[in-house]
């Protein structure tokens, strides 16, 4: 079914808007694909925030147009699948990890910071760790240092704490009491 005019121009603006709030994207050829394999493609897609659709790849090069993604213009050809994400890994790790698993999805190119991904690209970027993994490695390393310093300091205490006995009051040493104050 082809698309008129103003169905083309909306289509377009739509992928305009979804391009300029990405960070990536990634081609695949799902060619051979069945229907119950692209749902759930989409449904894994749709649940780390990564716009996948198949498009027109004329209308896709027109909405590229002048953003970042203008570079992968070139591979734009065949039954392509597109994959846009604002994670900078999302749609790379989505796409890449259902080829993994089903040998009829090929992943084709993509483009991260203005530079074209061949298939080799688009598999080392899905490589990377998400950002919240890497927030908590940081972490994880800030936190280590101190929790160290912690442990050695709370040593120290416990072998002199073991060494002296706490000193006992003085029997003499009994509290003063309060005398009431003259009015």
């Amino acid at each position: 079914m082809s698309l008129n005019r103003n169905e083309k121009a909306a289509v377009v603006t739509d992928v305009a808007a979804q391009v300029a709030r990405s960070q990536t994207l990634a081609l695949a050829e799902y060619r051979g694909l069945t229907v119950e394999h692209m749902n759930k493609l989409r449904i894994d897609a749709r649940a780390k925030g990564v716009y996948l659709h198949v498009l027109k790849n004329s209308l896709a090069r027109r909405a590229v147009v002048g953003t970042p993604f203008e570079c992968a213009a070139e591979a734009m050809s065949g039954p392509l699948i597109y994959g846009f994400s604002q994670d900078a890994v999302a749609a790379a790790k989505v796409i890449a990890d259902f080829a993994k698993g089903n040998d009829k999805l090929v992943i084709k190119a993509g483009a991260y910071a203005g530079k074209v991904l061949d298939a080799n690209g688009v598999k080392a970027l899905a490589a990377i760790p998400s950002k919240e993994v890497l927030l908590a490695q940081l972490l994880g390393l800030m936190q280590s240092p101190i929790s160290r310093l912690a442990r050695v300091v709370a040593a120290i205490a416990e072998k002199k704490g073991a060494g002296q006995a706490a000193p006992e009051a003085a029997p003499d040493a009994a509290p003063a009491a309060a005398e009431p104050a003259a009015a």
